[in-house]
């Protein structure tokens, strides 16, 4: 097949990361794949982060395997040291990714939760047990001025999390930093829903989790990180928090449907919390590593 890369213009650029796009396309100027590179930086600047997609009639003919080539390169221009890529267990792509030099590093188990099917009597529960020196607290968006310190500090609560042979790097929070990352779910038009956990002490968040819903409140749900500081761990804190979210998202959305979370295979403690309030597996997905 004769084939044409073509860079791409991409507004995507966010406020720590920027990233390349190219189109591929057949003699006839049709598209037939398109890749995107994701270049973070901070505490990541060695990754780059790979999208590939090909149309399902174009591949086997070389189109993924340009594609790559191209981004690859683009990732060894930027001293990158390695490009991740995640692909379904057993599809094309991630036969795809094995063959052409990738390590598989990590296995994600994606689960659902069905709102509809959400025990609201056993959630309360769960929700009004007394965690002795702590009280729970949220905001919807951008995190109120007087928590925005230590919520910023609490992110090193991520810093330990399971994720086998990745190289990921340790990302670097501050104030300017989450708010950043609010405000770019607010650009797209999605609502950030953050439930803390805050020790009574000294008013220092010592946990938190993160569940993003789309604007028009339909659909699902995705949380984004529920982390909490090494320091408060064993007192059951990530399954509260994640209880409260689940009401707040019942209550204050009656036509979404579920919500999603992934979790690393290994990370067997948060797996059991959201085993325990009713997410059902729906599919696994590998990542895979590539060392320049």
């Amino acid at each position: 097949m004769s084939l044409r890369i073509t860079p791409l213009t991409d507004p995507a650029h966010g406020a720590h990361s920027r990233r390349l796009a190219w189109l591929a396309s057949d003699a006839d100027s049709s598209p037939v794949g398109t890749a995107f590179l994701r270049l973070f930086d901070g505490g990541q600047q060695h990754l780059a982060e790979l999208t590939l997609h090909i149309h399902p009639v174009e591949r086997r003919q070389g189109v993924g395997s340009r594609l790559l080539d191209t981004a690859v390169t683009a990732a060894r221009d930027n001293s990158r040291r390695c490009v991740s890529a995640q692909a379904e267990a057993g599809s094309p792509g991630d036969r795809f990714l094995s063959a052409r030099g990738f390590r598989k590093v990590l296995t994600l188990r994606f689960a659902r939760l069905q709102l509809a099917d959400v025990d609201l009597t056993a959630l309360t529960k769960i929700i009004e047990r007394p965690h002795p020196g702590y009280r729970l607290a949220s905001w919807q968006g951008t995190v109120p001025d007087d928590l925005a310190q230590t919520f910023a500090a609490s992110r090193r609560a991520m810093d330990d999390m399971p994720m086998e042979d990745t190289d990921y790097g340790t990302v670097a929070w501050d104030v300017d930093r989450v708010r950043a990352a609010a405000k770019a779910v607010q650009d797209r038009g999605d609502q950030l829903h953050t439930v803390v956990a805050i020790d009574t002490t000294d008013d220092s968040i010592a946990g938190f989790t993160e569940l993003v819903v789309p604007g028009n409140g339909t659909g699902d749900g995705q949380h984004y990180g529920t982390g909490v500081l090494p320091e408060h761990r064993g007192h059951n804190l990530g399954r509260w928090m994640k209880a409260e979210s689940i009401r707040q998202a019942h209550g204050s959305y009656p036509d979404l449907g579920g919500l999603l979370t992934d979790t690393a295979d290994s990370n067997t403690h948060m797996r059991h919390i959201s085993d325990s309030l009713g997410y059902l597996t729906t599919h696994t997905t590998l990542q895979y590593q590539l060392d320049l």
